[in-house]
């Protein structure tokens, strides 16, 4: 299966100096597939996706290496033209649901400004693309809500709203940056399934932001494991999770809680694997350095 989604090299440091915030990252995702980027916070995740899709915070700007969507480099496009491609091929799905919402607009306008003003669909056919989608994500009365504001809503169909908006335009890409993390674990079973079932009929490529092993494994086909940075494994999710190539993906993985097996005993990531992941970023950095 072809790569739609693919990252060689990717080094972004702190503008005006040489101090990375990601070091050599590279990763491809094929056509239709859900990527997996896991690690701990500060460990680069939610920084790739924003690479990805051109907004890195002012003071982070890429120093080297190559993004492309579906064959397109995207460092060798013009400005304008990049974020067209861009904004017509990608999409959020964002962390915080209450904070990327407008508390001051009804919902239907913040569903449908990206269909009318993007793509120039005419309102009603975009009205009626925001009421097909919000039943598509189980919402019963999706006519209430559509001219509902955010707090009317429950955090949970907060971000049933957001999916559905980021499908509304059927983006190749799709970056979900912790989707669940704001949700009561009793809603973020139901979100993830949501996410996962409309990804499938939709066919959309995905890259999935997480701190969790265990939303990877049920989400994921593959994954990227990161820190401070720096991808230390990429592997499909079987061969992750039953074969780790890295002593750092072993460790997390021992570290993580089993659900089948709560009585399970963790095992904290030693100093011993610790220190040779500081001695590969060293390494790394150094060879940055005389570059």
């Amino acid at each position: 299966m072809s790569a739609y989604l693919e990252i060689t090299g990717l080094n972004a440091v702190l503008r005006g100096t040489r101090t990375r915030v990601l070091r050599d990252v590279s990763l491809s995702v094929s056509k239709g597939q859900v990527h997996g980027l896991v690690g701990e916070s500060g460990a680069g995740k939610s920084m790739i996706g924003k690479a990805i899709l051109g907004v890195l915070p002012r003071a982070i700007e890429v120093a080297s290496g190559r993004i492309s969507l579906g064959g397109q480099d995207l460092g060798v496009l013009p400005l304008r033209e990049r974020l067209r491609v861009i904004g017509s091929q990608t999409a959020v799905i964002p962390q915080d649901p209450l904070t990327a919402l407008n508390p001051s607009r009804r919902i239907g306008p913040q569903m449908t400004d990206r269909l009318t003003r993007t793509l120039g669909w005419q309102k009603t056919r975009a009205n009626h693309r925001a009421l097909d989608l919000l039943e598509e994500v189980a919402i019963r009365d999706p006519e209430r809500v559509l001219h509902s504001y955010p707090h009317e809503l429950s955090g949970g169909m907060r971000q049933r709203v957001l999916i559905a908006a980021a499908f509304a335009a059927e983006p190749k890409l799709i970056v979900a940056d912790e989707p669940t993390t704001a949700l009561d674990v009793t809603v973020q079973k139901q979100i993830l399934k949501m996410i996962a079932d409309m990804q499938t009929r939709h066919g959309t490529t995905m890259l999935f932001v997480t701190h969790d092993l265990g939303v990877v494994a049920r989400v994921c086909q593959s994954v990227s494991i990161l820190h401070s940075g720096m991808v230390m494994e990429e592997a499909d999710i079987r061969t992750m999770l039953t074969a780790p190539a890295h002593p750092y993906t072993a460790a997390l993985l021992a570290a993580t809680p089993r659900y089948t097996d709560p009585e399970a005993s963790l095992v904290p990531v030693s100093d011993t694997v610790l220190a040779g992941v500081a001695e590969a970023i060293r390494a790394s950095d150094t060879l940055w350095g005389r570059a």
